[in-house]
């Protein structure tokens, strides 16, 4: 279920953007976009600001997702009723994943920038307000003003350098805000995803923020919702909100731990293999059901070996593993004799034992 635009980002080569009906309302009021410090807009998908706020013609953000799942589900009744759609993936944000848009690359963000927040929309800023009032401190009801620039590097900054504002008492103040929406965001959509797919098992996808991990602020990760400095996991009450609702955690994770040796991971102070021990142990701790996609193009028999590993770890004390797996994607070169054959060797491979050597 996409409620975001496709394209503009990494990787992407079509262009499939909101529904015309959604960007004309956004013409004459931007708010119900993302928007950042410099006040520019990211028409990727809805602002979290407006999930309740009746702006789309009469209705919330969060009654037209469900109005789409609904019809959904009524309109391809015999796929459901004979198993054929046995998950639904349900969009909680840009890329479909639960995260702000914090690193558009249309605004000038490159790896390893930190990115920047995404709160600065009318319906955002008013929600920030209510909260400072409620803290008694008003005057905090606003972003961070030395957070830097899409492109920074933590220690460029006095909010997430060593020891900066992030550990403050307005940072944390901010820092819960911020994430807090994120997961209420995803709550009530997968609440009504729930009521909408009755019956049927339901997604989240969430993505692999692995630069700057090995700081203490995780800056990368703190702009994108997920409070997880090196004091605090961030990802423990998004597991319990997905174990709340039975759905299923989709990590694109399946050859991050494998990274470690690129140097701009080096550079970026990354840590793909810590991420993933982190996201999986929440997440196998919360009791919920796992689910995986590779992040880059693998026709080879190293790179399946290596999502194999992953997948099916034979080391898991616990026999713990991944439920599903989606492979990204059916091509012309995939479909090329010598790799479609890796691809089959791959697929039977899957479904069969763990294996204790993966020969290469």
């Amino acid at each position: 279920m996409s409620f975001h635009e496709c394209g503009g980002n990494v990787g992407d080569d079509v262009c499939i953007p909101l529904p015309h009906w959604v960007a004309e309302i956004g013409r004459s009021n931007p708010d119900i976009f993302f928007t950042d410090r410099e006040g520019r807009r990211n028409t990727e998908c809805l602002s979290w600001g407006i999930d309740k706020e009746r702006v789309l013609r009469g209705r919330t953000a969060v009654e037209v997702y469900f109005d789409f799942m609904r019809s959904f589900r009524v309109e391809f009744n015999e796929f459901f009723e004979d198993g054929i759609i046995s998950m639904v993936e349900v969009g909680l944000g840009p890329c479909g994943e639960l995260r702000y848009p914090s690193c558009p690359v249309k605004y000038g963000w490159r790896y390893p920038g930190i990115g920047e927040f995404q709160c600065y929309d009318q319906y955002m800023l008013k929600s920030l307000r209510k909260a400072a009032e409620m803290r008694g401190h008003s005057f905090w009801a606003r972003g961070p003003d030395n957070a830097g620039s899409y492109s920074s590097h933590p220690h460029e900054t006095g909010f997430f350098c060593d020891e900066g504002d992030y550990d403050g008492y307005y940072g944390r103040f901010f820092l819960n805000w911020y994430s807090q929406l994120l997961i209420n965001h995803g709550d009530l959509v997968l609440s009504l995803a729930k009521l909408a797919f009755e019956g049927s098992c339901i997604a989240a996808k969430l993505p692999g923020i692995h630069w700057w991990y090995k700081t203490s602020s995780h800056a990368a990760e703190l702009t994108a919702g997920f409070y997880n400095p090196c004091n605090r996991d961030g990802y423990i009450a998004i597991a319990a909100m997905l174990h709340k609702h039975g759905a299923a955690l989709n990590f694109a994770c399946a050859e991050l731990q494998f990274l470690e040796q690129l140097e701009d991971l080096q550079e970026a102070l990354a840590n793909p293999q810590g991420l993933v021990w982190q996201v999986l142990n929440a997440a196998w701790e919360a009791c919920i059901t796992v689910v995986s996609e590779n992040a880059f193009v693998c026709h080879d028999r190293v790179g399946y070996n290596k999502i194999l590993e992953n997948v099916k770890p034979v080391n898991d004390p616990d026999g713990r593993h991944f439920s599903s797996f989606t492979y990204l994607r059916l091509t012309p070169l995939l479909m090329e004799r010598q790799n479609f054959m890796e691809f089959e060797r791959f697929v039977k491979r899957m479904h069969g034992e763990a294996v204790l050597y993966l020969q290469v």
